[in-house]
Parts: structure tokens; sequence; C-alpha cells
């Protein structure tokens, strides 16, 4: 009865809203605006009948059919407790404020590394949020990635592929045995830690996918760590991602463990790949995979957990796949199905004892198209990363074109322009002006992805 009761009050509200004919009321959340005949409401997803136990919080979305006018929508969100238990899918975002544990005090600003890496990531375990992990292929790409950082409030994951580290070193560099791809990615590596304490948030060095014919990039960014450890005490990156998951689970958790008994030695955390993720990025092609191996099963992430555990100090996250694909894709084309995440996390605390619910680190691969609560759900999930690469290559493009548009008549000869003939256009060709255009792009989408991670001003207690 309370139920519907609060809806009707629900409606009251909205009507007032309606009449007063204010805009903006409430600002829309980035999914998209809905103009509907009649109010609606949204609970959270999975709505099941009422069952004895604690209270849980329903959040309830209300969207009004408003004149063309008001624009955005008004909306708003309303938590409510009630007696039964709804399960805590990611829906209409709260109108409460959330609230974040102070940053761990291993943690500090510029690359983090070993114990403070792994702080990190269990403080965005437990908080709910995940940190983006971005492809770069430039100085441009880097200064965008910790542009947004620094504006959203939270850490930032600097990745590169073994692509984007060729192209780092020239595409004409002599690259055998991926001399110019380790070399490129080292040179990479070094620029963000000669820059990231500059602006303030934490910062990990992370590498993509390295299938096992792409190892000899792989050991020579471990030659790297070895001589950055010597001398510094830590290693050059904060992490490497082996991808052997075309291969049958036995080797590929077999070579996983070989290579991070080689890496904890340093304090390299592992990221590894169960499943495949389907679609194209950077060399690595899924696009016609057999749909059932987009989605991992509980005993498989079990396998992984338990053999890697046994690493003395060693630190692994997992790439469990959930329907997850690389590439661009319209929303709604993706059907992930994140209660594998938190299927998973229940089978191994079960084997565990069930004392820690959360056991696992998921990292979340091939995330274009994805709605904000799957992302959200599997967020609660325990996972901690996701990779952004389809829609910040996209934003720095787009930030070129609107540049060149925007200037498009000084850009067509060094002399000349709609303010005369003897005109210099200098200062308008210059590679810096549309360069910094598609930074500033590129950090704006970071930003609007941070939101979705629920990764925007994290850094408590700094």
């Amino acid at each position: 009865m309370l139920f519907f009761q609060l809806i009707a009050a629900s409606s009251a509200v909205v009507a007032g809203l309606v009449s007063s004919g204010r805009e903006g009321a409430c600002a829309p959340s980035r999914i998209g605006v809905h103009r509907s005949l009649a109010l609606r409401t949204t609970a959270r997803r999975a709505w099941r009948p009422p069952t004895q136990g604690p209270l849980r919080a329903v959040s309830l979305r209300f969207r009004a059919n408003l004149p063309q006018r008001l624009s955005p929508a008004p909306c708003f969100a309303l938590s409510v407790r009630v007696g039964c238990n709804v399960p805590a899918r990611a829906g209409a975002i709260s109108m409460q404020t959330k609230t974040v544990t102070p940053m761990p005090k291993s943690v500090k600003p510029g690359v983090v590394t070993g114990q403070a890496l792994w702080d990190l990531l269990q403080h965005a375990k437990e908080n709910e949020y995940a940190i983006p992990a971005v492809n770069v292929v430039s100085s441009c790409s880097i200064s965008a990635c910790l542009e947004a950082a620094a504006k959203y409030g939270g850490p930032m994951i600097v990745q590169f592929s073994r692509g984007g580290g060729q192209f780092i070193a020239g595409k004409t560099a002599k690259n055998d045995n991926d001399a110019a791809c380790i070399a490129g990615t080292v040179a990479g590596a070094l620029h963000v830690r000669q820059v990231a304490e500059l602006y303030g948030v934490p910062v990990i060095l992370h590498t993509d996918h390295c299938q096992r014919s792409w190892l000899p990039w792989f050991d020579g960014l471990l030659d790297a760590n070895e001589k950055y450890f010597q001398a510094n005490g830590e290693p050059l990156f904060s992490s490497h991602m082996l991808d052997l998951s075309e291969e049958e689970l036995e080797e590929n958790i077999g070579t996983c463990k070989e290579y991070l008994e080689r890496m904890a030695k340093m304090d390299i955390l592992l990221e590894m790949e169960l499943g495949v993720t389907g679609g194209e990025e950077d060399g690595v092609d899924n696009s016609d995979v057999d749909s059932s191996r987009l989605y991992t099963q509980p005993e498989e992430v079990w396998e992984v957990y338990k053999t890697l555990s046994e690493v003395p100090n060693g630190r692994f996250t997992v790439a469990a796949a959930f329907g997850n694909v690389h590439g661009v894709y319209a929303p709604g084309n993706v059907e992930l199905k994140p209660e594998i995440l938190h299927n998973t996390q229940a089978y191994i605390s079960e084997k565990l004892g069930g004392d820690d619910k959360k056991p696992a680190l998921f990292v979340f691969h091939g995330g274009s198209g994805s709605s904000r609560e799957d992302i959200r759900y599997a967020i609660q999930a325990g996972t901690i990363k996701m990779n952004i690469d389809t829609d910040t290559q996209w934003a720095f493009w787009d930030g070129i074109r609107t540049y060149e548009a925007k200037y498009h008549d000084y850009l067509q000869g060094q002399i000349g322009n709609p303010e005369g003939e003897l005109k210099p256009n200098k200062k308008y060709y210059d590679p810096r002006m549309a360069l910094r255009s598609g930074e500033e792009s590129m950090a704006k989408r970071l930003c609007e992805a941070a939101e979705d991670l629920n990764c925007v001003n994290v850094l408590q207690g700094w």
C-alpha cells in the first residue's frame, strides 16, 4: 500500500513541476531523455514478490510528459525503504550523496605500483567505482587522460597496446623481435612517469592484450621492468595483461602462473582473461567467435583464483567475459549478463568459506554500447577497471574535425583568409591547435565515462 501511496504523491509533485513551467527542474540522465504519454515509473530491474529479510532501498524514477518548450524534461529519483528484498541492480541515479571512504595513505599522486596499487583497487571495490583504462598512442592522448582525471577527481589507468607502442616508436622503426613495440611502450611509460604527478591524481601504468604470439613484446617489457626495479626499487609498469583466452583453460592458467611468479618478485600485478571478448580491437579480432565463448563460467574463474593465489606475493585481476564486445555498437545491441560476475563472486566466496563476499577483482573489456545500468551492476560485482578505447578514439577525432570545420577558411593555405588575401594563417595550422582540440574533446568524453563508472570525486582525504 505504501508503495502505491508514494507513486500517487510523486505524481502530484510531477504535476506541480509541469504546471510551474520551470525548465531543467532536474538534470536528465546522460543515457537519454524520455518523453512518455503518461507518467513512467521504473523500479530496479528483476522486481520480485515481497519476502522476509532486511529492509532494502528501492529506487523509483519518474518522467513526465511535458510541453516541448520544456527541455530537458523534469525528472527525479525517489528512494524508499520497503520490507522486501530487491536485487541491488543499478537503475535510476539516487538523489543521495555518495559517501566515499578516505583514500589509503599508501596511494599518492603519480604512478602507483605494488601495495599502493593493490590498496587503490581494493578502495575501488569497496566504494563501488571502476577506474577508466584508456589505450594511448601519443603524448596527446596521454595528456587527455591525465587532464580528465584531474577534472573528475579520480584515478586513471593509462595503458599501451602492442600496436600503440610501435606507433610511438615510429611506424618505420625496425621491429625485429618486437623491438619497436617494446621501445615505444617503454618510452611512453617513462613519459607518463615524468608528468603524472603534476596532475595530482594516482595513475596506473598498464599494457593491454597480449596473446601467445606476442610474448616477445611481453618478455621485453618484463626485462625493462627488472632494470627499472633494480635502479628504483619499484617496477616501471604497475601491471600487465596476458590474454590467452583462446587457448585451453589449463594452458591459459599455467602460462599465467609462470609469468606471475616472475612478476610478483617486482610487485607487478597480472591481468588475465577468461572467455572471449567479441569484436575487434587493435589487432585482436574475435568478430566471428562462437557466442557461447562470450560468457565465462564461475568454475573457470575459481580455477584461476585458486591457482594464481598460490603464487607468493602474486596479485591479479580477471577479465571474465560476460557478453562484452570490442568496437562500436548502438545501445541495446550488446547482450551483457553481469549477473555472471555476481554468481561467480558467490561461488568463490563459498569455496573460501564465505567471509569475503567479493574476493575477486574483475575487469570490464569491450564496454562500447553498454547501458549505465549494466555497467554499474557489473561494478557492484567487484569490477574495478573498465577499458575505454573506441569512444575515446572517436572523441579525439571529433575534436580535430570540429576544429577544422570552425577554421576551415583559415586552413586552405599559408597566406590568405577571410580577413585578407595577405593575412598569415600560421597560428591556425600550427599542429598544436588541432591536436589540443582533440585532447579537450577526449578529456570531456572521459569525464562522462567517469560518471558512468562512479569514479567522480573519489580521492577523499587527499
